[in-house]
């Protein structure tokens, strides 16, 4: 076996890369440079926006989870542990979907958003419809088809793992959402 083809097993690596190991999702644009595209002898250029988007998960199933924490990087501690509990009982996992915090992002528009993460599901907790750029405002647990989008607005993760029939409510839209 050369080095080229060494396999080290994993608790080796864990201890190589003990904080980089989980993937957050970044997409970045440095801000300011210029596009160009070039078409015989007609150049076009175009401003490239200096956006940063950082997620928590790998957006494997395009569903997207809006909220909205000021004092976390993506989730309190509890408030993921219940956001995993509930994805679990849809059979899917923080691989399936990307969570964004709205407090850390440089837009919190609904069309900017979209442009990146191209959702066919999108989760808003806590997060008003109208405040988030839709043209529209709607109830809790409505599921609302706009731009190949269907959207749930819920309550904020906190107070649903405080209240068994605001759960049940979440957990009726979910099954007619993910057909459950």
């Amino acid at each position: 076996m050369d080095l080229n083809h060494l396999q080290l097993p994993a608790t080796v690596i864990a201890d190589l890369y003990p904080a980089s190991l989980i993937e957050t999702g970044e997409l970045s644009f440095p801000a300011n440079e210029l596009a160009s595209s070039k078409t015989g002898n007609i150049h076009v250029h175009e401003e490239a926006p200096s956006k940063t988007f950082r997620w928590l998960g790998e957006n494997k199933k395009n569903i997207l989870i809006v909220v909205d924490y000021a004092d976390a990087v993506h989730l309190p501690d509890a408030a993921l542990q219940l956001l995993t509990s509930i994805l679990g009982a849809c059979q899917l996992s923080l691989a399936d979907v990307a969570v964004l915090n709205l407090s850390s992002q440089p837009s919190k528009e609904y069309a900017v958003v979209n442009t990146y993460f191209k959702p066919r599901i999108a989760l808003l907790f806590d997060v008003e419809p109208a405040a988030f750029g839709l043209p529209m405002n709607f109830p809790f647990f409505q599921l609302q088809a706009f731009a190949r989008t269907t959207f749930l607005y819920a309550p904020p993760l906190q107070q649903l793992e405080s209240d068994k029939v605001l759960k049940s409510k979440l957990w009726v839209s979910l099954k007619r959402l993910f057909n459950l």
